[in-house]
């Protein structure tokens, strides 16, 4: 090992491209690696200017970073990443460190270079997966998140986060648990919960009520998985969805299929019940064959809104322009037509266009004819007005009726007990209900003690 040819020998066995470049950037010495690396053998090199070989992306910043260490009066180093051309053509990444050390013996300065194509390469992979991710992320409807083990940071969140929650990102980031404040109050335990299985490593799948700002009116449907490294959960994945309109379905469909197995079976019970009186040989089966008549008549008016509430809450509908004003007058003339006894007192001073289904007609004239049908005289007074507020129009049914039943209210409302309507008169106000609802609209009932009722629809979207 004592003279250059052992020590030369001992660097062509190194890992490492190992070279001298002189001050004007030239090969003055290359070992054996670079044949390893490069395919050029070091006589193929040796003389020639080593930023040729550079690929000219990267050309000038490797330049600029050896003359800044050779500059230097102090002992200083540097390590810079680039391509450098094979014999082949091709193109291998190098990591090369280079310093200004040097002395008499060396005929310039030292430049090891490593090549870390495999690495630039994976981290590239890695950064353009990453990339994907985000930008999927960006546009997926559905929440993506991250926390660690004990909800303690939030390592991800997508910005679908703040639509469906109703809280800020940043909020969530500065406290990962304030995404409870979030969630409907009666939620938080099953919420709580779940978080606590998640922790312990068991998988989990939920829905509760979200957005203080929506009333909680927003269903999510989560699934979660805790990631576990050496049998200890890490970190806890997941995904929320927005499922308010599948959830709000299940809903009408319990609603249509109590409807008709309780309120249609009690209506035919009364119709077969009179049947057995005309069957008794009666002597007078008029006033019998009256009752089955109007029950009837009854059964076909529900299976025509029954229909009418079938189509509304299973096809996908646009919302048209709808100009209030001529639209309830529409309505109004249907009603008179219908009850020539009935007073209907009309007040829409200005005209108002808001974007709802077409089905809010069908609303009107049911809100109209349900006052005349409920009122105990003969020749029932009935006022509706339309007015403009600053955040749309407002619709409202005035009568001097009793007042109306709080179930019947509450279906009106969206307050009633989807489970249970085998109490209410029928399916016309889940047909306001619905109507109105589905057109980002709410309704609001006032009832005084001693009679008299004020239906408010209100619509928010306007659109004029």
């Amino acid at each position: 090992m004592d003279g250059p040819e052992p020590l030369g020998l001992l660097l062509d066995q190194a890992q490492d491209k190992i070279a001298l470049l002189n001050d004007e950037g030239r090969f003055t010495y290359v070992n054996g690696a670079a044949e390893r690396i490069l395919g050029f053998t070091p006589g193929d090199l040796v003389g020639e200017n080593a930023f040729e070989y550079v690929h000219p992306d990267d050309r000038e910043a490797v330049r600029r970073a050896f003359y800044d260490v050779i500059g230097r009066d102090a002992f200083v180093e540097d390590t810079a990443e680039y391509r450098h051309r094979t014999a082949d053509g091709s193109w291998v990444w190098l990591a090369s460190r280079m310093s200004n050390l040097t002395d008499d013996r060396l005929d310039g300065y030292v430049v090891s270079s490593r090549d870390v194509t495999g690495r630039v390469r994976a981290e590239r992979e890695r950064a353009e997966t990453a990339s994907n991710l985000r930008e999927i992320a960006t546009v997926a409807g559905d929440v993506l998140w991250m926390f660690d083990a004990d909800w303690s940071e939030l390592r991800f969140v997508n910005p679908a986060y703040e639509e469906l929650y109703g809280t800020s990102t940043d909020a969530l980031e500065d406290d990962p648990t304030t995404f409870l404040d979030a969630v409907h109050p009666e939620d938080v335990p099953a919420v709580e919960a779940a978080m606590e299985r998640l922790s312990e490593g068991t998988p989990v799948d939920i829905e509760y009520r979200v957005n203080p700002g929506e009333n909680y009116n927003r269903c999510v449907w989560i699934q979660a998985e805790p990631i576990t490294e050496d049998g200890e959960v890490v970190r806890i994945t997941g995904f929320t969805r927005d499922v308010t309109d599948r959830r709000r379905r299940e809903c009408q469909l319990v609603v249509m299929d109590n409807l008709l197995r309780h309120n249609l079976r009690n209506d035919l019970n009364v119709i077969l019940g009179r049947a057995e009186f005309l069957e008794s040989d009666v002597p007078e089966p008029a006033e019998h064959t009256a009752v089955i008549r109007r029950v009837g008549e009854q059964l076909l008016e529900t299976a025509e809104k029954e229909r009418d509430i079938i189509d509304l809450i299973t096809e996908k509908r646009d919302s048209e322009r709808i100009e209030l004003r001529g639209a309830i007058a529409d309505c109004v003339g249907i009603v008179r037509d219908r009850h020539p006894n009935a007073s209907i007192e009309v007040s829409t001073p200005d005209p108002v266009t808001v974007e709802g289904l077409p089905e809010l007609r069908s609303a009107m004239i049911e809100l109209l004819e349900n006052a005349v049908r409920h009122a105990d005289l003969d020749d029932p007074t009935v006022e509706i007005a339309l007015r403009r507020t600053p955040a749309g129009a407002e619709i409202v049914v005035r009568d001097d009726h009793a007042p109306i039943p709080s179930v019947e209210a509450g279906v009106l409302t969206g307050d009633h007990d989807m489970t249970d309507v085998y109490h209410s008169s029928g399916l016309g106000l889940w047909l306001v209900h619905w109507s109105v609802d589905l057109s980002d609209g709410t309704i609001a009932v006032d009832s005084g003690p001693d009679g008299g009722n004020e239906i408010t629809v209100t619509l928010s979207r306007t659109a004029d």
